[in-house]
């Protein structure tokens, strides 16, 4: 499985989150809502997700494995640096 496009969208307001991503797999299959947002130790994603009480989110999609997770963070940092 491959990364094949990201598009992004930032965001100009003062919130955490910096951007939200739209991440297409082997030209077949998009994850919208993924979230950049600036932490105290630097960017990272948030995957897409719903709220199932008042301070429980649940993830709607998220990778397996910490392989997928990475290759799909650097290629929506590089969409990112791009959009800069």
């Amino acid at each position: 499985m491959k990364v094949t496009d990201v598009k992004i969208k930032r965001r100009e307001d003062d919130s955490k989150i910096i951007a939200v991503a739209a991440v297409t797999f082997d030209d077949c299959f998009v994850v919208h809502g993924i979230n950049v947002i600036e932490g105290q130790k630097g960017k990272f994603i948030a995957m897409p997700s719903r709220k199932i009480n008042e301070s429980v989110y649940l993830d709607i999609v998220h990778p397996t494995n910490s392989e997928t997770r990475k290759m799909i963070e650097e290629a929506v940092f590089a969409a990112l640096e791009q959009a800069e």
